[in-house]
Order: structure tokens, then C-alpha cells, then sequence
């Protein structure tokens, strides 16, 4: 069994991008799974100061992380790849690269815009209870509740913040950025380009009958919905449900368009001098 992981921004195309995955059937690909939890617990009472920190090797500590990974998907799947979803991944690059140096990770990413965009709209569709996304401090108006997402260990924030950190890493070159619009609008031409990067043959998919919904999830974090897929694959455009202050408060924050300083591999829109799409290859 062979492991790759998909990290990046909320609302940005992660659980679309599994549920494609999942119509190959060499792949096992879900929402967001416990298993990043299991290793940052494991990870703490291992470490210095912890529970069992001066007990274990450094040897001990490797094999038991990776039997996490193991173990934790022995009794989910017979495929041979797994592609594991979690937004801590992108700060976890050094681990992932010490544990599977042949993994990959893909981010998804997309305009900050709109992803706090998003994140309104599955409020507004549920308004008879608050959400667990945010606080009880923050349910009040969209602004208090965009800012709680932006913080530095909020939802948003803390997404935002570790994607950063692995695309300017040393291990950024393990690392491929998928920007929403494009997967959503030209799904035919992205996916090559993402086998292509884990070294898989190519898998002729259905983009008009995509499966895929956590009912039960979402409506334990109050936001039914949340992670139901359409059918069909497709760029909806819409106007923001944003006041325009908010909407150009998180414009322009897309750093993985300059790619002077990473090695990371990234399926973007080209700067605003080239009138095309980096769909083509990989960078």
C-alpha cells in the first residue's frame, strides 16, 4: 500500500478532487479522515516532557507513526494507493517526507475571497442553529465571523498559514497546488497532469456522475452540506454574497502564483501579462 495526501484551503476543491480519485479503482480517497489527529496525539505524548518521551528511540517513534498509517487503513481498503485528506498535512511535510519519501502532496487551493465566500454561504444555508465552526463569540455578523476564520489558528488561517510553509519548504518540490476554478472547469485536462505527478497511468473518468456526501458529518458541525459534491463537474459562477469591503479584504493573497522562491509544482491561472491557463504541464 502506497500513500500520498491531499492538504490545502477549505471550500477549495479537496473533497471534489477525492471523489474523482475514488472512481479509480487503484485508489482509496475520502474527506478528511481521523488519521491527523492519531499522529499529532501520538507525535505529543512521544515528544519530550510527554507520556512516554523518554521511553521510545527515535527508531521506536518512526515505526510507530508509520504503523499508524498502516494499521489505521489495513481494515478500510484492499486498494493499492491511498490518498489520505487533511489540512495539517501541508505543515507535516518533513514527517511525510521521513515516513514515505516516494509520497506526494496535493494542495487545493483558491482565492481567499472566496473561500470565506463559501464558508458564508454554508452558514446563511443553515440559519435555524449556529455552526461549530466558529465560537460562540462569532455567529453574530459576517464580518466577526470572517475574521475568526482568517486568525492565525482558525480554519482558514491555520489552512492558509501551513500551505505557505510547505510551498516556500524543502520539501515543496513533493508538493502540487491545484487552483479551484481550473479543476472545476477543465477537470479533463487537470487530472493527467495529477497522475502525472504520482506517477499513475491515467484513468478515464465520469465528470458528468461524481458520488459523494457525508450527511452525518456535516450535520454534527451544524453546516449540512458542507461536503456534498454535484454530479456533475462544473464552474458555477456567481456574484459574492460578501459586502465589497469584505471581498477585497482577502484579494490578492495568492502567493502560490509567484513561483520564484519554491520548487513546488502548481496548476494556476498565469499572471496577469499571459491571457492563458497553466493547464498544459506541470510547472
Amino acid at each position: 500500500m502506497s500513500f500520498h495526501f491531499i492538504t490545502g484551503l477549505p471550500r477549495s476543491g479537496s473533497t471534489l478532487l477525492a471523489a474523482l480519485l475514488r472512481q479509480n479503482p487503484r485508489f482509496h480517497a475520502d474527506m478528511t479522515s481521523g488519521l491527523g489527529s492519531l499522529v499529532s496525539g501520538a507525535m505529543q505524548i512521544m515528544s519530550p516532557g510527554g507520556d512516554v518521551g523518554s521511553t521510545v528511540s527515535e527508531k521506536q517513534r518512526k515505526d510507530i507513526l508509520r504503523g499508524l498509517f498502516d494499521n489505521y487503513y489495513q481494515s478500510l481498503t484492499d486498494r493499492p494507493v491511498v490518498v489520505d485528506t487533511n489540512r495539517q498535512w501541508a505543515s507535516r511535510m518533513t514527517l511525510i517526507n521521513r515516513l514515505f519519501p516516494e509520497a506526494r502532496v496535493i494542495a487545493c487551493v483558491r482565492d481567499l475571497s472566496w473561500v470565506v465566500d463559501s464558508l458564508e454561504l454554508q452558514v446563511r444555508n443553515n440559519p435555524y442553529h449556529f455552526t461549530r465552526l466558529f465560537g460562540p463569540n462569532n455567529q453574530g455578523t459576517v464580518f466577526g465571523r470572517a475574521e475568526a476564520l482568517m486568525g492565525h489558528d482558525a480554519l482558514i488561517g491555520r489552512a492558509y498559514t501551513g500551505l505557505k510553509e510547505a510551498f516556500y519548504g524543502e520539501h515543496s518540490a513533493s508538493l502540487l497546488v491545484i487552483e479551484y476554478d481550473l479543476l472545476a472547469k477543465a477537470p479533463q485536462k487537470i487530472m493527467p497532469l495529477v497522475y502525472k505527478f504520482l506517477g499513475e497511468p491515467d484513468y478515464a473518468h465520469d465528470f458528468e456522475n461524481v458520488e459523494y456526501d457525508a450527511p452525518e458529518y456535516d450535520e454534527a458541525l451544524g453546516v449540512s452540506g458542507l461536503h456534498k459534491v454535484r454530479p456533475k463537474v462544473e464552474f458555477l459562477s456567481r456574484r459574492t454574497i460578501l459586502p465589497p469591503d469584505l471581498f477585497k479584504r482577502f484579494q490578492g493573497m495568492e502567493f502560490w502564483r509567484d513561483l520564484n522562491a519554491t520548487q513546488a509544482n502548481v496548476i494556476t491561472t498565469k499572471p496577469a501579462n499571459s491571457e492563458e491557463n497553466s493547464t498544459d504541464d506541470l510547472r
